[in-house]
């Protein structure tokens, strides 16, 4: 035999627990650069909703001021009340063309008393600084109180809206070169109705209370009508869609036994949460006016169509409450001698009642926000200038809602609708987040914890 050479064994390296090898400091820096990255992605989409922010309210904060003309209008007997009877009757048939050159003349006379030197000598030249619907306002006031006739009465009317962007800097000297509707004295007699206090800006309380007015109109407009019509809307979606919708998922999670025809109910209502929202739309266009004969444009209609488009999701987070109620839940009220439907309506449902409310809000927000459904059931083709009178005609009246009225506004040609446009994006939100908001509370105080 010979001697095998033994090689010596190698003697493995000793390191320090105080000191990190080479793998952990490989793992410590992956690990620091998806923190970082992280870190990067919130900071990235808090830098875009920033963005979003300023945008929205920085173009939409105008449409909740207005400007208005302090003007002292003489109501002539000889155009307003020619029998000088003071019958109502009477005087409700002169129309606005009655009262326009009153209005014009009263401005002429305060621009003469300011002693205000302008090119402009004639009550006409200065009519494209007053809106259109200061006629009817003057006239309204007429009407309801005939005893105003034969005095001079200082009226607060609206500007046009080329003074009204003037003054917010949307209307420019440059641009007023080829307009019709404005030129360049009347900017230069504009800034000296400022200075002399005839002119001035406030909150324009309309824009949230008042109805959509004409293309020609567009100082006039506002979303309170609108804002009528997504209430219906919402009221119609909320009735239908919660106790429909919880039925339904207390059925398919409780009741319903596992076999192929609930599992095919189940994939269809996961792909109905899917369906592009305007497929809502053609179905509601189909069923409920062409077939059915229900009013168009009505909040009924947009509230049935918006209801099928929130089902899903109101059962699918409904269905996802119910399973996160613990089954010794159930156990426990089945041992004590509950019946299957007391376990879930004592029992089951309370627990999650959170989750149901919070995916029922979540859901109504969802079809508040809907655009694509209500144009193809007229609801953008109505211009709604009147609130509905009592509460049948809330929901069977022809209505707008706010998106619609915002893609309304969106197209038109004035600059000033396209403020207005970014002002009801601005309500629009404040909805949305008040009903997250509520969700949340309500999360909170019906929250159980086991």
């Amino acid at each position: 035999m010979t001697d095998a050479t033994v090689s010596p064994e190698k003697t493995p390296k000793r390191s320090s627990l105080h000191t990190a090898s080479d793998r952990t400091k490989k793992r410590n820096a992956s690990e620091t650069r998806f923190k970082a990255m992280g870190i990067g992605a919130i900071a990235l989409g808090i830098f875009f909703l920033i963005v979003l922010l300023v945008s929205i309210i920085s173009n939409g904060i105008g449409a909740y001021q207005q400007t208005y003309l302090q003007v002292p209008v003489y109501l002539d007997p000889a155009k307003l009340d020619k029998n000088g009877n003071r019958d109502p009757a009477d005087i409700a048939k002169v129309s606005t063309f009655g009262y326009t050159p009153l209005i014009q003349a009263g401005l002429l006379s305060a621009v003469q008393d300011a002693n205000i030197d302008t090119p402009l000598q004639t009550a006409r030249d200065m009519k494209n600084l007053i809106s259109a619907s200061a006629a009817n306002v003057v006239r309204q006031d007429v009407v309801s109180d005939p005893n105003l006739i034969g005095q001079t009465v200082t009226f607060k009317l609206l500007a046009s809206s080329r003074v009204d962007g003037y003054l917010k800097g949307r209307v420019t000297r440059e641009g007023v070169a080829e307009d019709k509707n404005i030129n360049v004295d009347q900017l230069d007699l504009t800034d000296k109705l400022v200075d002399a206090g005839i002119a001035a800006k406030g909150f324009n309380w309309a824009f949230i209370t008042g109805s959509d007015a004409s293309e020609s109109r567009a100082e006039q407009a506002g979303i309170g009508t609108s804002m009528l019509g997504s209430l219906f809307m919402m009221l119609v979606v909320l009735g239908l869609s919660l106790p429909i919708g919880v039925a339904a998922s207390i059925y398919l999670e409780e009741f319903a036994p596992q076999n192929r025809w609930t599992d095919i109910i189940e994939v269809n209502i996961s792909n109905l949460a899917a369906v592009p929202s305007i497929v809502f739309g053609i179905l509601g266009l189909s069923v409920f006016i062409q077939f059915m004969h229900l009013p168009q444009s009505a909040p009924l209609v947009g509230g049935l169509v918006l209801t099928l488009m929130t089902l899903p999701t109101i059962i699918i987070s409904t269905r996802a409450s119910l399973k996160a109620v613990p089954p010794s839940i159930r156990d426990a009220a089945l041992g004590i001698g509950a019946s299957k439907m007391q376990s879930v309506f004592h029992h089951v449902l309370p627990l999650a009642m959170p989750g149901i409310l919070t995916g029922t809000i979540i859901g109504l927000a969802q079809a508040l926000g809907e655009t694509a459904p209500l144009l193809l059931i007229g609801m953008i083709g109505y211009i709604a200038t009147n609130p509905p009178g009592n509460l049948i005609d809330g929901f069977m009246a022809p209505n707008s809602a706010m998106p619609a009225q915002i893609y309304e506004w969106a197209k038109r040609a004035d600059p000033a609708y396209y403020e207005r446009a970014w002002g009801g994006i601005i309500i629009l939100l404040l909805f949305l987040l008040s009903m997250n908001i509520i969700a949340i509370i309500l999360r909170r105080k019906f929250e159980r914890r086991w």
